[in-house]
């Protein structure tokens, strides 16, 4: 998979780049339906707006699932306050003080672009006593237009009104060192790893073991992405990421396997077909246990599908702030997907 590497990470680029918050992941969708067309794989779009690309295997009996994520966390318009400020509400589950002093733009309905910045209402030590204590909660956070706005009407002249999406700035950055910065690696770098994937399909006539389903979900943030999905799938790989920190086993430079996530335990024989693949091949790999995370795995088996199922990804830094991830975690991830596929 090395030779797919700069593919890959120029697609988390882009991917990144594209604003596709929950609820307005079109963009991103469009994206990938247009790269997919460059490589001549036909697509299908759910009513839901999930996208699906099939390969068919040796096995078409019995099917896969290969899932990420495009949508990201973001916010939207709550009230338009008497001053001209932007009282917001988030999507998605991040600290607030991850957003502050942040970037972003506020799209309206009619397709018009507002750059503002997001701070807190009491955002100067010069004038407030206390702006260090004050709480990061949505009553004390608001969206500052970068336009000449006094009051409630002028932003109503703009165009901007209540449920508009704002999107954060992703500030991508990849280093000389090999790490990737960005907010919405969860689930951009995933969803960048899929479409190497299926480079490498297309361009090396692999024929998978299985029929094998690559499902480019729009929902996952809010806990129903890839509800629905072919009924002869025996088995569902998510592919989020993983979340180093104190007290975890993840890394940066490794494909992460989750043993138990907020849900419960993923499959214990799929994890461990999972782990003697990267054993037999070399992959870095990590297992973890995550309380606070939940995928794609779950929203499919909440929907009563009868599939194991198992979770992995490259360890992102950071999750739901400013994150970080690396090309080796990248690439380890990649490695296993494309050993899993034609496993039997």
């Amino acid at each position: 998979m090395e030779e797919y590497m700069d593919y890959i990470v120029n697609q988390i680029e882009s991917l990144a780049k594209i604003p596709s918050p929950t609820g307005y992941t079109y963009r991103a969708i469009e994206y990938i339906k247009e790269n997919l067309k460059k490589l001549n794989v036909d697509c299908t779009i759910t009513n839901k707006g999930t996208l699906i690309v099939t390969f068919d295997g040796k096995n078409n009996e019995k099917e896969r699932a290969i899932s990420a994520h495009v949508d990201t966390l973001g916010a939207m318009v709550k009230e338009i306050k008497s001053n001209g400020h932007i009282a917001m509400d988030i999507i998605g589950g991040y600290m607030l003080n991850a957003v502050e002093c942040e970037n972003c733009v506020i799209e309206t309905m009619d397709g018009k672009d507002y750059t503002g910045t997001i701070l807190t209402t009491k955002p100067s030590v010069h004038i407030y006593d206390n702006a260090d204590e004050l709480k990061r909660s949505l009553e004390n956070m608001e969206v500052v237009i970068d336009e000449k706005v006094e009051n409630k009407d002028d932003v109503l002249k703009l165009g901007i009104d209540v449920g508009d999406f704002i999107f954060l700035d992703p500030r991508t950055q990849v280093t000389k060192s090999g790490f990737i910065k960005s907010r919405h690696l969860d689930d951009k770098a995933s969803a960048g790893i899929l479409l190497g994937i299926i480079k490498w399909i297309v361009e090396n006539n692999i024929v998978p073991e299985y029929k094998t389903n690559f499902i480019f979900s729009v929902y996952e943030e809010v806990g129903h992405g890839a509800s629905s999905i072919p009924k002869n799938v025996f088995e569902f790989i998510a592919v989020d990421m993983g979340a180093p920190g104190e007290g975890q086993n993840s890394s940066e430079y490794a494909v992460c396997i989750c043993a138990k996530d907020s849900t419960g335990p993923t499959d214990f024989e799929l994890r461990k077909k999972l782990i003697n693949i990267c054993k037999e091949n070399n992959i870095n790999y990590r297992t973890d246990i995550y309380p606070h995370y939940g995928s794609d795995a779950a929203a499919a088996l909440r929907s009563g599908n009868d599939f194991k199922s198992a979770i992995i990804g490259t360890g992102v830094f950071a999750s739901h702030a400013y994150e970080r991830t690396h090309e080796d975690g990248v690439l380890n991830t990649a490695k296993l997907i494309s050993k899993y596929i034609i496993s039997k």
